[in-house]
């Protein structure tokens, strides 16, 4: 699992119930407090389950007494009307949590579905299919798990694990090279990787022997260029990986990985993400 996962869940589950349920449900007086339910939760359209961690808190939060028996794991390929969990206990707490648990299974599975589209659109091609940091606010590490679930490789999780040079620090350090120098001489202890902009920029990073080498918006032949500079720097000794990052889209994600660079990196599949449909109904 991730860097401080189990507390990351809790707190969204927290702010997720507090904003949902405020000062209580009223809708759920309506039922006797001494009613029992059971309800079945199904998928309306094929997807790759994620988020069980996340619904089992929801409902025990709301109600220890709540027992969720699973019928699939986390990253299981699931297909329309099949059934993923029964819940069982207090009707008011089954209410009271349904839609909290049900938003982020939908949209932790949805995260998995978009990269295994991805995923499978580069099988056989030895491409991994990486994140970013465009995530959703408040679900970092939860979609950063369900990359995992998808498929995926996780980039960096944040601003304190990696350095990454882009265009920005590029301009402001008055140039790729000096800007290198700057992080080689912070001594982070974090790989060090770095963007660019042109085939100059890939040769200079390369020069420096960068952990990772991230061009930007190549056209096609520019990242093959690209791809095997990098891979003459390895023969030579180095350790450069090569990552494109793009306007890339299922439509032309397996031309770019037929490149042969080592890893596409794709903000869409954590911020544009759809919901997967999900239905819970009581038996």
């Amino acid at each position: 699992m991730l860097p401080d996962y189990v507390n990351d869940l809790q707190t969204s589950v927290d702010h997720a119930l507090a904003e949902d349920i405020g000062s209580g449900d009223v809708t759920a007086r309506l039922v006797p407090a001494n009613q029992l339910g059971t309800a079945r939760v199904i998928a309306r359209e094929d997807a790759i389950v994620c988020g069980r961690a996340w619904v089992d808190a929801v409902f025990q939060q709301v109600d220890p007494a709540v027992a969720v028996d699973w019928s699939v794991s986390d990253g299981d390929r699931v297909h329309s009307d099949q059934l993923l969990f029964r819940v069982h206990g207090p009707a008011r707490a089954l209410l009271t949590a349904e839609r909290t648990a049900l938003n982020f299974l939908q949209t932790l599975s949805g995260t998995a579905t978009a990269v295994a589209r991805y995923v499978d659109a580069v099988a056989g091609t030895g491409c991994s299919i990486v994140d970013t940091r465009k995530t959703l606010p408040g679900l970092r590490n939860a979609q950063k798990y369900a990359v995992r679930c998808g498929g995926g490789v996780n980039h960096r999780i944040g601003l304190y694990d990696g350095i990454l040079i882009k265009e920005n620090h590029i301009a402001a350090a008055g140039g790729i090279a000096a800007a290198i120098a700057a992080a080689r001489a912070l001594d982070a202890g974090v790989p060090l990787m770095t963007e660019a902009e042109t085939l100059d920029e890939a040769r200079a990073a390369l020069g420096a022997d960068v952990d990772l080498l991230l061009v930007d918006d190549f056209p096609l032949d520019q990242l093959r260029e690209a791809v095997t500079l990098t891979r003459s720097h390895r023969a030579s000794g180095g350790r450069t990986v090569i990552e494109y990052s793009g306007n890339t889209t299922l439509d032309n994600v397996r031309s770019i990985a037929e490149t042969g660079v080592d890893r596409v990196s794709i903000g869409a599949i954590t911020k544009h993400l759809s919901a997967v449909d999900l239905s819970m109904r009581f038996a």
